[in-house]
């Protein structure tokens, strides 16, 4: 049961304008805070955006304003040391927030956080989206929901009973992921072609926007240069200086 639905998992875009209830948000959230996290340090936080103005604006800032408005749930998963300075407070110590290890610690503990939220929205049959556009507009999005030092937006995510749900799309073959033993880089001069035509069949007949693309040209196209280079220069304002 819960194989089958991760395994049919895709991200929806456009849900039926339903709201979903606090009662039932507060049970995922509860739910998602079941998830592992280092040093039970629970570096996460999540802004609920109920506020229609707010919403809107988030939608636009994110460059996801279609989403947010047929969502029946609006989210901001954030990193947070900020409760853990007031933890630190309350035992007469300044905490070290300010290490590239702490960003990666709250990196891994929210994603944690979100997949655990994800899986038990979809098991209700909810259909789900995360959203990075978050990241191209982190100064504008964290005075928009007055977030202090020490807290910084992950990325967005929304939730809603799905108006139209995309097909499934098909993931690296396992080859391409699992090494045993030792990293093997010569293998992907097969299989990465493989997996194009896969991806290429895939764009060709899937149910709405056919096209004639690939994977390794779509991460040539994505990675050829830097992206988001203002995050550098954020986190450090919000105190996180990759000391």
């Amino acid at each position: 049961m819960v194989k089958e639905l991760l395994r049919n998992h895709s991200s929806v875009r456009i849900y039926d304008g339903n709201p979903i209830s606090k009662e039932i948000i507060e049970e995922l959230i509860s739910t998602a805070q079941m998830a592992a996290t280092s040093h039970f340090v629970q570096a996460y936080s999540v802004i609920w955006v109920t506020d229609a103005e707010k919403k809107e604006k988030l939608g636009l800032l994110s460059g996801n304003p279609r989403q947010y408005e047929t969502s029946g749930g609006a989210f901001v998963f954030c990193v947070d040391f900020k409760r853990l300075q007031s933890a630190g407070k309350l035992e007469g110590v300044d905490i070290v927030a300010d290490s590239a290890e702490n960003v990666l610690v709250g990196v891994a503990d929210v994603s944690l956080f979100a997949q655990n939220f994800v899986v038990a929205a979809e098991s209700m049959g909810y259909g789900i989206c995360y959203i990075g556009g978050v990241r191209n507009k982190l100064e504008e999005i964290s005075e928009l929901f007055n977030l202090p030092d020490y807290v910084f937006p992950l990325f967005g995510l929304t939730i809603g009973v799905p108006a139209r749900r995309n097909d499934v799309k098909p993931r690296l073959p396992v080859a391409a992921v699992l090494h045993e033993n030792e990293y093997n880089t010569e293998k992907y001069e097969e299989l990465l072609p493989a997996y194009n035509d896969t991806m290429e069949a895939y764009y060709n007949t899937r149910s709405s926007n056919r096209k004639i693309d690939n994977w390794t040209k779509q991460m040539a196209d994505f990675l050829i240069e830097q992206r988001r280079p203002h995050i550098n220069e954020f986190l450090a304002k919000k105190g996180f200086n990759w000391k």
